[in-house]
């Protein structure tokens, strides 16, 4: 793989900050890797972690004649980064981000980017329930959507440079509008995170009516919930008040489809009950041939490419 850039910034060194480290590594992506995070313990861990050439605190240092600025915070921080980095971004820099919701992300970044630089928002559609630099790892993204939202104007080679970026991690990338994603990503992964979190807390909540019983007897549906909810309780909070409304309309629509179940199971309405869950069965497989995931028994399987402990 060819040098794509001459220097890459990293604004936060999360898993998928430390991810995307990983493989311009690997893959020889560019000459220069700078890692910024407001942690001291995060930026220490990172530079033993080798994830970067130079390493500091200081988003808007790090960003400095890089040609290429990728935003791996959580979505509420935005704004913050931003408007730090602003004054320092080189002529035709490229800046992007990872965020999980766009709108509440464009709204926050786009008034303090400079009009001499390139602004594309975007999403990597992968991850863990592991947080913090040493939850990256090589190859996270092969296989994966990248979705990006560009605003009007957007320049269609930087677009492209962008593209070839994250194709090299392996991504396939698609285009959608910010209100659009944000709407699809509230039923694929905002709500079922939010569902595992409440399901998880009522559990625990219960922990000791039933003795103790509900985490001893874990069987393999609760344990997979778990692995959601086991995620970064504050990128997850950011999700919540950053994509308020398409979540809100997403809940609604699943409360209304819960309630039907309620009232099959309540009245005996096997049929009912028994053609949700044929049609149910079919997504799986259906997310199976779409190489979304594999036909393995355990849903918390490794990553193939993830190193082993």
């Amino acid at each position: 793989m060819t040098v794509q850039f001459d220097r890459i910034a990293l604004i936060g060194i999360g898993l998928i900050g430390s991810s995307i480290a990983h493989d311009i590594k690997r893959l020889g992506l560019a000459k220069e890797v700078i890692v910024a995070t407001r942690s001291a313990d995060t930026l220490k861990r990172a530079e033993e972690l080798q994830l970067g050439d130079r390493y500091t605190m200081s988003s808007s240092e790090a960003v400095k004649d890089a040609d290429l600025v990728i935003v791996s915070v959580p979505v509420g921080a935005s704004e913050s980064v931003a408007k730090e980095v602003a004054s320092n971004l080189k002529v035709g820099a490229i800046v992007t981000d990872v965020g999980s919701t766009k709108a509440s992300v464009i709204a926050q970044m786009q008034p303090h980017m400079p009009p001499h630089v390139h602004f594309i928002p975007g999403h990597p559609l992968a991850g863990t329930e592991k947080s913090g630099p040493d939850a990256g790892f090589a190859g996270l993204f092969e296989g994966r959507w990248c979705i990006f939202t560009p605003i009007a104007g957007t320049d269609e080679t930087a677009l492209k440079r962008l593209r070839r970026f994250w194709e090299a991690l392996g991504s396939k990338v698609d285009e959608m509008d910010p209100e659009h994603h944000d709407k699809v990503l509230a039923i694929v992964s905002h709500l079922p995170h939010i569902i595992a979190y409440n399901i998880v807390g009522t559990a625990d909540d219960l922990e000791a009516v039933t003795e103790s019983e509900v985490i001893k007897y874990s069987a393999s549906g609760f344990r997979d919930f778990t692995r959601l909810a086991a995620s970064d309780p504050t990128m997850w909070r950011d999700v919540c008040l950053h994509n308020k409304d398409a979540i809100l309309e997403m809940l609604a629509r699943f409360s209304e489809d819960l309630a039907y179940l309620q009232r099959a199971i309540r009245w005996g309405e096997g049929d009912k009950i028994f053609d949700l869950f044929t049609r149910t069965r079919a997504i799986r497989r259906s997310i199976i041939q779409a190489g979304q995931d594999v036909d393995a028994p355990d849903f918390g399987r490794p990553h193939p490419l993830e190193k082993k402990a």
